[in-house]
């Protein structure tokens, strides 16, 4: 008992051995496995088996399964003897690799409908026996469609337009795609054939319409169209028409048109002239009666027109009345199209000129518009100057780098200041003069003041009265001189910094004294130097005169001072500093 159960123990360890080594089929996956190919294509029946150890591929065989239950051998391949194609299979079936032991997948290079069915990939190896795998395969064979077209004739009773045909496996499904009133009616037939017709009553109207026919197969994306336009036949109706409405003796290239219409289109078209022949000069051309010659009084009459096809044939008269005269008030065709071109032509122009006046109207108003703007800015500006000019005017600047025409009047005052103290008060007290008396001191030199006049000596009152009214009327005179040279400056358009001014010069007076030197460091700003003596007291007019000048001292030491012969004002932080162009800064 214990030696069986021993041996059991061996066998299954054995056993167990055995399953652990034995190897798998990479392809197919399963034992059972569905294939689909399509007629005359290539077919690829997969068999490929993956050894595992001490495994050995032996041979490999493919069979097929007959329908009585027996087995159709193919093909044999030995990993010695090579490989053996059997029966009807030779020479259309081949293994897919050079080493059919180790990829032994099945190809069919032109797959025939009978192909069709079971086959066996059979798989023998040493030492863990055979194995194999079934694969049932399934061909079809794409539809071989066709349409045919049926001509139709107009007046026939309700029958087949066109029928549409289509072979495949399995069998395929026929739709039409149309717009015309009528039936379809499908029929199908052994072997995967089918049949689709449809039908209708035929009127010319249905001529040239789609009709197309709808392949539907399995083995199709979409579905295989098949176009098709109806045919419908039809006689042509025939119509006359002529290039002129007044026939009258005389007239040149007159002509008349038969149009027939019709399905197919008319080849065939004769004139004629109903009791007798057509006149002379007469020809047909193409679709045209042609008169190659003036009309005549006996070129009336009833011409008739008749136009044939395969169908069938049409006719139509045209009566001519030709008259002595032509009718009065009445235009040709050609003119009256040349006058309705003309007058279109002519809208045109009135348009495009109207259009060009609108816009040429637009933009003057527009560049007018701007002007005023522009005007309105320019008298704003000028007004702003004229207001900069009088503050300039009302206002001490105190920009060193300024020279302005206030300085030079400011400049002149100072000297008109000194020659009066020069007339109030002499310098020798000793001398009497008179205005017939001496000039200067004893020595002969003629003592001048810095605008050139001679300084004249006077003891009376009377004198010094004259000679202060004078010096007024002369302030008078050059301050009216400043203003005005202000003025003109203003009106240039220019800033009164901008305008020179000089002091007038009577043409008698003598030289005048050179401008005093720069102030040195050092130096007081009001400039009073050797050039600029202490200002004497002069009997009787004492108090006056000298508080005049004490003023005047004074404003010119505390505002001004005096730099290279020029009077400058003294920087000062409420001050306002015009611009030379006449901006405030």
């Amino acid at each position: 008992m214990d030696l069986t159960g021993q041996r059991l123990k061996y066998l299954a360890l054995l056993l167990l051995s055995v399953i652990c080594v034995q190897g798998d089929f990479v392809e197919p996956p399963q034992p059972e496995t569905p294939l689909r190919s399509f007629a005359e294509s290539e077919t690829r029946l997969p068999c490929h088996y993956q050894v595992e150890g001490g495994q050995k591929v032996v041979q490999v065989t493919w069979y097929k399964d007959l329908p009585d239950g027996s087995k159709d051998q193919i093909i044999t391949a030995h990993f010695v003897d090579g490989h053996t194609e059997f029966g009807r299979y030779s020479g259309r079936v081949r293994f897919e690799s050079g080493s059919p032991t180790v990829n032994s997948a099945l190809l069919i290079p032109n797959t025939e409908e009978s192909d069709k069915g079971s086959y066996t990939c059979h798989i023998s190896t040493f030492p863990n026996g055979n194995f194999e795998r079934h694969i049932t395969l399934t061909v079809w064979i794409l539809p071989i469609s066709s349409l045919d077209p049926v001509i139709l004739v107009e007046g026939q009773s309700y029958r087949v337009a066109a029928s549409c045909r289509a072979v495949g496996r399995p069998s395929p499904h026929l739709t039409w795609d149309t717009d015309l009133p009528g039936q379809s009616l499908n029929r199908t037939q052994e072997g995967g054939s089918v049949s689709s017709y449809y039908s209708l009553h035929p009127l010319r109207g249905m001529t040239g319409k789609k009709l197309d026919c709808l392949v539907w197969h399995p083995g199709l994306e979409q579905p295989r169209r098949i176009s098709n336009r109806l045919v419908v036949q039809y006689p042509p109706d025939a119509i006359i028409s002529s290039t002129a409405e007044d026939w009258y003796v005389g007239m040149e290239n007159a002509e008349m048109i038969c149009s027939g219409g019709g399905y197919p289109k008319p080849q065939n078209i004769t004139w004629t002239r109903k009791g007798g022949a057509l006149p002379d000069w007469v020809s047909m051309v193409g679709e045209k009666l042609v008169f190659g010659r003036a009309l005549r009084m006996n070129d009336s009459g009833v011409y008739e027109c008749v136009v044939r096809n395969e169908v069938g044939a049409g006719a139509a008269e045209f009566t001519v009345t030709v008259t002595e005269t032509r009718r009065q008030g009445e235009t040709p065709v050609g003119n009256l199209l040349l006058i309705i071109i003309g007058a279109s032509a002519g809208a045109l122009v009135v348009a495009l000129i109207l259009v060009v006046l609108l816009v040429n109207r637009y933009h003057r108003h527009k560049n007018k518009k701007l002007e005023m703007e522009l005007s309105e800015k320019t008298e704003e500006i000028q007004s702003f100057s004229r207001q900069a000019s009088f503050r300039r005017l009302n206002s001490v600047s105190t920009d060193p780098r300024v020279q302005s025409e206030d300085y030079g009047l400011l400049r002149v005052d100072s000297r008109m200041k000194d020659s009066e103290i020069s007339l109030e008060q002499p310098i020798y007290r000793g001398s009497q003069s008179t205005l017939g008396g001496k000039w200067g001191p004893s020595s002969g030199v003629v003592e001048v003041d810095e605008l050139g006049r001679p300084v004249v000596w006077q003891n009376g009152r009377e004198s010094l009265r004259g000679a202060e009214l004078e010096e007024k009327e002369e302030r008078r005179r050059r301050v009216e001189s400043y203003l005005k040279s202000s003025n003109m400056s203003l009106d240039s358009g220019l800033p009164s910094s901008l305008v020179p001014l000089k002091a007038p010069q009577d043409e008698g007076d003598g030289p005048t004294q050179p401008d005093p030197a720069p102030p040195r460091e050092g130096d007081s700003p009001q400039g009073v130097g050797e050039d600029w003596p202490p200002p004497p007291v002069v009997e009787g007019h004492e108090e006056e005169v000298g508080s005049s000048s004490y003023h005047i001292s004074e404003a010119l030491n505390n505002h001004f001072y005096f730099s290279n012969g020029i009077l400058r004002p003294k920087p000062h932080s409420n001050a306002i500093l015009l611009h030379p162009r006449g901006q405030i800064i």
